[in-house]
């Protein structure tokens, strides 16, 4: 079973969302048409694949999981989208695939081998297309007054192998410069979009488990009791058991 096995049925719906008004601001950045085709690695349920299908004709969705395969199947045919899917990892996918205008990479890039991505990468991107690194997450600037606490009580109840790893992850992420450097590719703008939304308390604490560091394979036994002391931590702050919750979603543009 993989890290993400045991979050997929609920990754889609619990995670924070990508807003429509993101894709419609990456989508007129870059001038995407029904033209381009886009892969997305790391697909997971496919919410960078399927926001961007209005925006670009040909789409491919790429991750090693086969459950997050089978989300992004079913999210495609709710949404009556045509979406290739391919299982495997963005490293090893082979020279056949071709090349594609736009490559987007949201949750996963601190999962993969930098150099062998960055010699993927060289490959997969057409001469003037480009790389998209994505993410949405609650805002840490004190506007979300519920957060610290929220992820103290995640790790608290993760294991601290898999918590450590976490964080390493999220440094990789964010420090994209240095994943590029002495590469052909380099951060060019960065799109933000911000939005405000309500959330349920009961939600909120799911979304713990969406985490591969909290997720319902990490803890065993222990998820009934994390869930506990979210919704605890959480009722302090909620009204009518809603969340208010700002998010903000980013689009890193990555050039030759």
């Amino acid at each position: 079973m993989g890290r993400f096995a045991s979050t997929a049925s609920t990754y889609e719906h619990l995670r924070p969302p990508y807003p429509g008004e993101f894709f419609r601001s990456v989508a007129h950045k870059l001038g995407l048409s029904e033209r381009c085709a886009l892969i997305d690695l790391g697909t997971g349920p496919g919410l960078l694949a399927l926001g961007f299908a209005r925006h670009v004709g040909r789409i491919v969705g790429v991750d090693p999981e086969p459950a997050m395969l089978e989300a992004a199947r079913q999210a495609a045919a709710r949404a009556g989208q045509a979406l290739t899917l391919i299982e495997g990892k963005a490293e090893t996918l082979g020279p056949d695939i071709g090349t594609f205008d736009i490559v987007t990479i949201g949750r996963a890039l601190h999962w993969m081998d930098r150099d062998a991505t960055l010699a993927r990468l060289d490959r997969l991107v057409a001469d003037d297309g480009a790389i998209l690194i994505c993410a949405s997450f609650s805002v840490t600037d004190g506007r979300n007054p519920w957060l610290d606490g929220y992820n103290e009580i995640r790790r608290r109840w993760s294991p601290a192998k898999l918590w450590d790893e976490a964080g390493k992850g999220t440094r990789t992420h964010r420090d994209l410069p240095a994943f590029f450097r002495g590469s052909a590719f380099a951060p060019t703008e960065l799109v933000t979009v911000e939005t405000s939304h309500t959330v349920s308390m009961q939600d909120l604490a799911q979304r713990t488990l969406t985490y591969s560091s909290s997720s319902p394979e990490a803890l065993g036994d222990n998820v009934e009791a994390m869930l506990r002391d979210a919704e605890s931590h959480l009722a302090a702050f909620s009204r009518d058991g809603a969340i208010a919750e700002t998010i903000v979603s980013t689009a890193q543009i990555v050039k030759r």
